[in-house]
């Protein structure tokens, strides 16, 4: 077996799936959507090895690597070789030749990401580099009527008025505790500044699939001493976004919170609270957000580890069957640091 190795040029992706067949995970399927020319704006780096038989070159394997603007402080990633040439280093060489690449990278980022099913030789492969999990994702549905409703103040629908409330995607308001919260849920992986316009980009406009947002206001007392009694709403406490159809990633691999949903299947939420919230007050928040929203129809949502309140709530419907993992899980690994 001859390698050549060379960058990414137009027609490979063609060339390679006749070669590669299908995607064997989820997360194949994303990254692959990733391989393309090399280029410095944004800044990529493609390379692919060649299978030289009797003088013609067949394309066997493909790595990328590439920098992202969100979750900025790692690189994504990602190595593909055809099942019949796995096993003799195409794999750990092109890894090689990405680390090389990552090394010259002009935002001076070197560690890399990326995200893999456990059990799958993608994992395997990614261990055996050394790449190692720093969080588990997992797409939940959640059947129809699964908590009991909620009671609002003194039950009376003005109460449940004051405090659970239709509001535009566009709101300001919503755009502050949505990126504070995926801030705040993703420590393990920096998004660094997220800008009011960058939230409604990644998850409020319609680019992002967001369809509507239902958000749970504390009762209208505690919205004196927060700089917005004139208004006197509560404050923000819950939010909940649903998205009309499938949207990509954001950057080729970092989750968004925006995914799929249709009539004849569950509708995705992006489901959170604001994060200054104590332990119990941001359960409860998402807890009876949860309650209202899958009351008559299915919803599925993104659940990573670091999402604390929102497990809290969700792993007991899935030990009691009310609610069900969908497809397998992804563990993001990285370089340690």
């Amino acid at each position: 077996m001859a390698i050549a190795y060379r960058e990414w040029r137009e027609g490979d992706d063609l060339a390679l799936l006749e070669i590669w067949g299908g995607p064997e995970t989820v997360q194949a399927g994303q990254f692959r959507g990733t391989l393309a020319p090399s280029g410095n704006s944004p800044w990529r780096r493609c390379i692919v090895a060649e299978d030289v038989v009797d003088g013609v070159a067949i394309p066997v394997a493909a790595a990328v690597v590439h920098e992202a603007s969100l979750h900025p402080e790692r690189l994504w990633a990602y190595v593909e070789v055809a099942r019949d040439h796995r096993r003799a280093g195409l794999g750990s060489t092109l890894l090689t030749m990405l680390r090389h690449e990552a090394a010259q990278a002009p935002s001076g980022v070197s560690r890399l990401r990326c995200k893999v099913e456990p059990g799958t030789p993608g994992a395997a492969f990614a261990e055996a580099a050394g790449l190692a999990p720093i969080q588990r994702s997992r797409l939940v549905v959640v059947d129809p009527a699964p908590l009991k409703l909620p009671v609002f103040g003194d039950g009376s629908e003005s109460a449940a008025t004051d405090q659970v409330e239709d509001l535009a995607t566009g709101s300001v308001e919503l755009s502050d505790v949505v990126g504070r919260y995926y801030t705040a849920v993703h420590g393990w992986d920096s998004p660094g500044e997220l800008s009011v316009a960058a939230v409604q980009r990644l998850f409020l406009d319609d680019l992002s699939g967001a369809h509507g947002a239902i958000v749970l206001r504390a009762p209208k007392a505690s919205a004196f001493g927060h700089g917005i009694a004139a208004s006197r709403k509560g404050r923000l406490e819950g939010f909940a976004i649903s998205y009309a159809a499938a949207t990509p990633g954001a950057d080729g691999g970092a989750d968004a919170g925006a995914g799929a949903g249709g009539s004849a299947g569950p509708t995705e939420v992006f489901l959170g609270h604001e994060p200054k919230l104590g332990a119990d007050e941001a359960r409860a928040a998402v807890r009876d957000l949860l309650a209202l929203i899958a009351y008559q129809h299915p919803v599925m949502l993104e659940l990573d580890d670091a999402m604390t309140a929102l497990r809290t709530v969700v792993e007991p419907l899935l030990e009691s069957g009310k609610a069900h993992v969908q497809g397998s899980e992804t563990l993001v690994v990285s370089d340690p640091a």
